[in-house]
């Protein structure tokens, strides 16, 4: 039997991360910056680099401490608690380990000492408009000219990228019959000439801030590729597959803090000379959160677990992971939502910013539909 409980030590990061959030990132504050105009609070982003979660997961030799998976994921989890916004996945977790596993020996030496500090901060520019995770969708051209390379296309639903200083560019350099080849990863500058960004959510608050990236006539020397060309889904294939049950842990944090919003009103709101936790109806909506809440956990700490590990079935596990928390995330907050009544849907009440990140994480690194499709094929190519 697998023992997926924390050890000492990850118990100890898990209480300093609470504490941290809970003091620095109370619920006004959650509102205030997760509805300001860039989603982001600087002064927080220095603290989290001061206290080496950016570079949690990097290498020691390039300035991060070379934790594992868990470490990061427990970190996540408390973020997700407060529901607090940070380019920490992108820029750490995502680029951080597509530089580290790809790059070369000087791009990993100039670039991730200040990503671990969270001085430099990346973006991923993979989906477009035709959305996907899968290298069947990636369009945006690189094409090489004159000893360089010109990028031209669209990418669309972006985190981060708009107050990112560099994005790295998923891009197709030649066509084929496997989708997977003649695909190259370029490390792009936000002032390049001819790369534009324009913030999507136009006021529509329906989740985290996303951004479309217009690449017109892009131009980008050949040190700015990451891996080798044509082989750029070989690197970003397995840094999604690690990077997606860190994103669970978010969400898990989320369910979690759902749960006890929803036990804290039910204990106190009454209705007909009682409180409303006696009501039968009630009591089977926070069964239910619990069930979300529980599922989530352990199909996320078993993924994390076996990445660490380099357990078989990394990828069966990941995927499961990646169903369940989004679909749990999405069902706790609206049950949550529901239990609170009108209060639950006032813009005004930290629980909307939980419903807004349930909805932009439920696609974000696969949804449960493309990914009930993979893990079909997985179970019958077993």
């Amino acid at each position: 039997m697998v023992d997926l409980a924390l050890s000492e030590a990850q118990e100890i990061i898990k209480r300093t991360a609470h504490d941290f959030v809970e003091r620095e990132f109370p619920a006004p504050l959650a509102i205030e910056v997760n509805e300001s105009e860039k989603g982001f609070s600087p002064e927080l982003w220095r603290k989290m680099a001061d206290l080496g979660w950016v570079g949690m997961i990097l290498p020691e030799a390039y300035g991060g401490t070379g934790s594992s998976f868990v470490d990061m994921a427990v970190i996540f989890q408390e973020l997700g608690w407060a529901a607090l916004p940070s380019p920490l996945l992108s820029s750490g977790v995502l680029c951080g380990l597509t530089i580290s596993e790809g790059g070369t020996e000087q791009q990993k030496k100039r670039l991730l000492p200040s990503i671990a500090k969270g001085q430099r901060i990346l973006a991923l520019a993979l989906t477009e408009p035709d959305y996907g995770w899968g290298p069947e969708t990636v369009k945006l051209t690189a094409k090489a000219k004159n000893g360089k390379f010109v990028l031209n296309g669209t990418k669309r639903y972006i985190p981060d990228v708009h107050i990112a200083d560099q994005c790295i560019c998923v891009a197709r350099t030649s066509q084929g019959a496997d989708p997977q080849e003649g695909i190259t990863l370029f490390l792009v500058d936000k002032s390049a000439q001819g790369l534009s960004c324009r913030d999507m959510s136009a006021g529509a608050q329906i989740g985290e801030k996303l951004n479309e990236l217009a690449f017109d006539s892009v131009e980008v020397d050949h040190s700015a590729v990451i891996g080798e060309v044509d082989k750029g889904w070989q690197v970003l294939s397995p840094v999604l597959e690690k990077a997606t049950p860190v994103l669970c842990a978010y969400m898990v944090g989320g369910i979690q803090r759902a749960w006890e919003m929803a036990v804290s009103y039910i204990n106190t709101r009454e209705a007909f000379g009682r409180t409303i936790g006696s009501f039968e109806r009630i009591q089977d909506h926070v069964i239910e959160i619990v069930n979300a809440l529980d599922s989530a956990r352990w199909t996320t700490y078993e993924a994390l677990w076996k990445i660490d590990e380099q357990k078989p079935g990394i990828t069966k596990s990941v995927t499961l992971a990646k169903i369940v928390s989004s679909e749990g995330y999405r069902k706790a907050v609206d049950l949550t939502s529901r239990i609170h009544g009108a209060a639950g849907v006032d813009t005004r009440f930290v629980l909307y910013q939980y419903i807004k990140k349930s909805r932009s994480f439920y696609h974000y690194l696969g949804g449960p539909m493309a990914l009930r499709k993979r893990m079909a094929h997985l179970l019958f190519n077993d």
